[in-house]
């Protein structure tokens, strides 16, 4: 069964650092637009990085912190979180939208989804 598999979540403090990646199980794909989304108990699922060809789209939870980047070997794509704070604790999903279409920070415009992995910050 085609899926996403995302990597790299755990405990880090207030401050540090976390790369997560997320890597193609069944079968390759196309790849026209990749995300990532984070949820947190009780809230809704939010955008937080986009890329698509050359374009890179972050969230305002994102914005001068994390950094998204396309790879070139068996992940297809990686969130450098830096700075992480409390607020960040949250499962932190994976999505492709294989092509043209959508919109990159609605998860309507996402085809496939990875099961999540969760990040969580300590004060």
């Amino acid at each position: 069964q085609a899926q996403l598999v995302e990597s790299g979540g755990g405990l880090v403090q207030a401050g540090g650092s976390l790369t997560l990646s997320c890597a193609a199980s069944g079968r390759t794909f196309t790849g026209y637009r990749l995300g990532w989304f984070r949820q947190a108990p009780g809230k809704e699922r939010e955008f937080i990085a986009a890329v698509s060809g050359g374009a890179k789209y972050y969230g305002d939870p994102a914005l001068g912190r994390f950094t998204i980047f396309r790879d070139n070997g068996p992940n297809l794509v990686s969130l450098q979180m830096n700075t992480l704070k409390p607020e960040d604790t949250a499962t932190y999903y994976c999505a492709l939208r294989e092509y043209y279409g959508g919109r990159y920070y609605d998860i309507s415009g996402y085809d496939f989804w990875g099961q999540g992995t969760q990040v969580t910050v300590s004060s």
